[in-house]
């Protein structure tokens, strides 16, 4: 899903719908892999790009 600026405040607006999360962990142990898996499953990245988007790098 790829929301502009607008879209994105948009949904910031509503605390209902923000979800924070924290994945804590030993170097190389898969933080970053899991993180964009999660996207992935919510729809906010394709499967393809999970494990190596890296989009919380």
């Amino acid at each position: 899903v790829n929301l502009n600026i607008e879209e994105m405040q948009g949904v910031m607006a509503c605390p209902g719908r923000i979800r924070n999360i924290s994945v804590i962990a030993h170097v190389d142990h898969g933080k970053t892999t899991l993180t964009d898996s999660l996207l992935s499953r919510a729809g906010l990245m394709s499967e393809g790009q999970a494990g190596c988007r890296r989009a919380t790098d």
